[in-house]
Formats: structure tokens, sequence, C-alpha cells
């Protein structure tokens, strides 16, 4: 079985020691250290040099610095995912909203943290999955917070590529549930179908929508008007599917 290659970095090297001793229990994993350096250039030098599968990068609390690369890193090495650590001790929705805009597919806190589900973590991220899902899922005024950003830009009118290939309507019914925070396998249970058929989905409509994550096409299909988030009685996102048809801006020449 092919080894999950590990890059933790962080400035401090007890930091990354400490890490690499909790990761080092695992053989399914092998680990590099980085030092980031000055506006994380070392970083971003290694992990063209190396394709990690995961970055585990230090969000640098309380200032959130480390989140300026995990962007970079994400704009620039989709294969490689970024799980973000925090020494924040405090439940704490800001900090997490930004980790979510940042594109990072994972955020622990150190304080809730075992070296087991660090481990978990970083299996789940490298294939392909969203654990940050299940941060959000507990924590709904997040989740809203997320969605009525992505409606705030579309309503700015920001330019966006344009969508060539229309959404089937099983694919505008699968990205509805993931705008109400839901994982593949909670996809999988509501519409009685195999989780690996709601991750072909889901590859599908990244590829049809050029998105670099689920929250980039949640918010193409927003933009789009595919779909629509309104929230209930309760103030909890829910999203509604529409039915596919010609691209908004199709009459558009060019």
């Amino acid at each position: 079985m092919q080894k999950i290659l590990v890059m933790i970095i962080d400035s401090e090297p007890f930091f990354r020691a400490g890490l690499r001793q909790a990761l080092s229990q695992h053989e399914g994993l092998d680990i590099l250290e980085c030092d980031p350096e000055e506006e994380g250039k070392t970083a971003i030098a290694q992990i063209t040099a190396s394709s990690p599968d995961v970055a585990l990068l230090d969000i640098g609390y309380p200032t959130l610095t480390g989140l300026d690369l995990g962007k970079k890193i994400v704009r620039n090495f989709p294969a490689t995912k970024v799980v973000v650590l925090s020494s924040n001790p405090n439940d704490d929705d800001d900090e997490l909203f930004e980790v979510i805009k940042s594109g990072a597919v994972a955020y622990l806190r150190s304080r809730d943290c075992t070296s087991v589900k660090l481990i978990e973590t970083i299996k789940r991220a490298s294939h392909g999955e969203y654990p940050i899902n299940d941060s959000v899922s507990s924590r709904p005024k997040v989740a809203w917070r997320v969605l009525r950003q992505f409606q705030d830009i579309a309503a700015m009118g920001m330019t966006i590529e344009d969508i060539t290939t229309p959404l089937t309507s099983k694919e505008v019914q699968i990205l509805t549930h993931i705008a109400e925070g839901n994982t593949n396998k909670r996809i999988a249970s509501l519409l009685g179908i195999s989780e690996q058929t709601i991750k072909n989905h889901v590859s599908a409509i990244l590829r049809k929508l050029n998105a670099n994550d689920r929250a980039h096409a949640v918010f193409l299909a927003l933009r789009n008007g595919w779909i629509a988030v309104e929230a209930d009685n309760n103030g909890k996102s829910r999203a509604q599917g529409i039915p596919p048809g010609p691209h908004p801006d199709s009459s558009r020449s060019g």
C-alpha cells in the first residue's frame, strides 16, 4: 500500500518534532518537516519538489498568519490537502470561518486533538474527504455565515468564468445537500445510494464547474442561480435546488 506523504509546516522545531512523534505511531505515513520561513517561500519550494498528499499547517493563533500560506497551497497545489491546526483554547466561530474561506479540508484544535484523531483526519483528507464539514455541521451559525457570504459575493456581480456544461438534476440535488453542509456519507444516506456514487457525482460537479473544491462549486451554483439558500425558522441554512437550464448568461456573445 502506498504511504501518505505528510508535510508538517511550522516555524517552531519543537512543534514539528512533537507532531512527527505523534504521527510516527502510524506506519502508513511518510513525514517531512518544513520551516515555512519568510512569506512561506521555503514551504512552497518544498511542496513543489515533493508533492505531499497532506500539509499540516499551523494557523498562527491568534494572528491567523498561517492562513495566507494555506490559501497559496490550496490555489497552486490542488493535490495537496491542507489540514489546519490551531492552539486556540476556545471554540471560535470567527476562526473556523476564516479557515473555511482559506480552502482547508480540515480544522483541528490541539487541545481537542489526539494522535488517533489527527491520523484519522489525515487519512480522510488524503482520500478526498472534507473533515471540516464535521466542524461546520456542529456549528450551524458558521454554515449560514459562509453561505450568506457566497450570496453577498454573487450579489456584487463578480466576474466568474463561463460555465458551458449544465448540471444534471441529480447533480443539482447533490450540490444542494453539499450547500447545507452534509458529508458524502450523509448525502448517500439521504438519497439511498452508495457513498462511492456520491463521490463520483461530486467529481463530475467539480469538473463541469471548473471548481477548485466543494465550497467553490457552491459559490458558482449560487452565482448562476442553480441553487438558492434561505434560513428556516430556527435560523439554519436551507438550500433549494433549481432545475437546470440554460446558463444565465448564455445570451451573451463570446
